[in-house]
């Protein structure tokens, strides 16, 4: 044999047994554990979730409750303007926006909703939830600022898999809902 012809033969010898190697990997030793999958995030948009919340409160006919809020006209200018961007999905210029209006009127449930509408869109999630429980604990607790403040904890107890967090703000929406005393 020649010497290239050896060199090759060793080559394939040494191939083989390398190749040869991956059949074994599992019977030889443990295989190390694939990464866990990362939690996919829902594909649905969360701040109209909470927004249609508000909707479906204020779209009942039966409400005994329709809170709205005497606004300065300043605070006004900046809350429509946030609202448009949020709609447009410019929750950083909402977020600054907001928190204008809010160091002007700091207890403004209607404000504080926004606002934490602002930081689902922002994925703050921590920040929403806490600027809803604010927003609720300081208005009516009846409507659909209301609807709006417990559907924004339903989504921040969904995304941190608490599925009891969850289902108590589900319930707690349904409880903003006020019926009205039929008149004859």
């Amino acid at each position: 044999m020649t010497r290239t012809s050896s060199r090759m033969a060793l080559l394939l010898v040494a191939m083989g047994l390398l190749g040869g190697c991956s059949l074994f990997e599992g019977w030889m030793g443990p295989k190390q554990a694939p990464a866990p999958p990362r939690p996919v995030e829902p594909s649905y948009d969360r701040v109209a979730a909470i927004r249609a919340a508000g909707a479906r409160e204020a779209a009942q006919t039966d409400s005994a409750i329709d809170v709205a809020p005497l606004r300065d006209p300043g605070i006004s200018g900046l809350q429509d303007q946030a609202q448009q961007n949020i709609l447009t999905g410019h929750y950083a210029l909402a977020a600054t926006e907001l928190d204008q209006a809010l160091q002007r009127s700091p207890n403004s449930p209607d404000l504080l909703q926004d606002r934490a509408e602002a930081a689902v869109g922002l994925k703050d999630y921590a920040r929403a939830e806490a600027l809803a429980r604010r927003s609720w604990s300081l208005g009516s607790k009846l409507g659909p600022v209301c609807a709006r403040n417990w559907q924004t904890v339903v989504e921040t107890r969904l995304l941190a898999h608490d599925v009891q967090g969850a289902q108590q703000a589900r319930a707690a929406v349904l409880a903003c809902h006020k019926a009205s005393i039929p008149r004859y």
